[in-house]
């Protein structure tokens, strides 16, 4: 499928659909799976279209299940993708599903990236800035024009974006079926996806040692050591202890109990 060809009546319906549903993606926003559940109540338009029964589609639900974090306001983009794989892999008995999650993971980090950058960080404080200095003179323009130059460009590139990531998708599909590249897509992604969760593992959790050697009067912190030889360190090294528990069998609340304990253990002892 070409990326110029129409959408026809019903893959427009389905586009708006989506288009209306991603707006989920925040309500039930998590430290667990983050926005997964949002992402998935967003996919529900194309996956109740795809698959008929409800054991399918209670499968693909689960699917996008997998932990997600994105700026939701380029979020369709990666959904119209995704829904594009999804309705691939209601028509292909073959085709590997582990690749539909690979794909998602491997473009949140990137488009959380460029959403964050134009939407938080240019347009939001363009319009705020605009909204502002109406608003100090009185005028019931500032508060309206904030709201329209920050949500009118807003709600064209999550509607747009839907219908683009949708035909990118789709186009995607044709190539990659004609040419066998499917599998180098998902190895890549796959790689894209781990050096995105490493990036959060690091940027998302915080653990420091508190405790502080004292050789005569000269007081030596363990932490600036740590940071010296291995920066980060004891945040990895959690998260890989969080990650055992989890293949353990441990359940995320057990998990969460295990970490609340040991800050507040830590804390009063003083190691951490």
């Amino acid at each position: 499928m070409s990326e110029k060809k129409k959408l026809t009546k019903d893959e427009k319906k389905l586009m708006r659909e989506i288009f209306w549903s991603s707006f989920m993606l925040e309500a039930s926003y998590n430290y667990e799976r983050q926005q997964a559940l949002g992402f998935s109540i967003g996919m529900w338009p194309a996956i109740k279209r795809y698959y008929k029964n409800k054991k399918d589609q209670a499968e693909a639900l689960e699917r996008h299940m997998a932990i997600f974090n994105t700026t939701p306001h380029v979020v369709t983009t990666i959904t119209g993708v995704a829904t594009a794989l999804e309705k691939e892999a209601s028509e292909n008995p073959k085709f590997d599903k582990s690749i539909i999650n690979n794909v998602k993971v491997g473009l949140m980090g990137p488009f959380a990236g460029i959403g964050d950058s134009l939407f938080w960080g240019t347009l939001r404080v363009i319009s705020v800035g605009i909204g502002l200095s109406l608003a100090q003179q009185g005028s019931i323009l500032g508060p309206i024009l904030f709201l329209l130059l920050f949500n009118v460009p807003h709600m064209l590139v999550r509607y747009y974006g839907g219908v683009f990531g949708y035909k990118f998708g789709t186009s995607l599909m044709g190539k990659a079926s004609s040419s066998g590249i499917m599998q180098k897509i998902s190895k890549a992604a796959t790689i894209v996806g781990l050096m995105v969760i490493g990036a959060m593992t690091a940027s998302m959790v915080k653990l420091q040692s508190a405790l502080v050697f004292t050789v005569g009067e000269e007081k030596l912190p363990m932490q600036d050591y740590i940071d010296q030889i291995f920066p980060l360190l004891l945040p990895l090294l959690y998260t890989l202890f969080m990650f055992y528990l989890l293949k353990k069998g441990k359940k995320p609340t057990t998990i969460l109990l295990i970490t609340i304990a040991i800050g507040i253990g830590g804390s009063l002892l003083g190691l951490i």
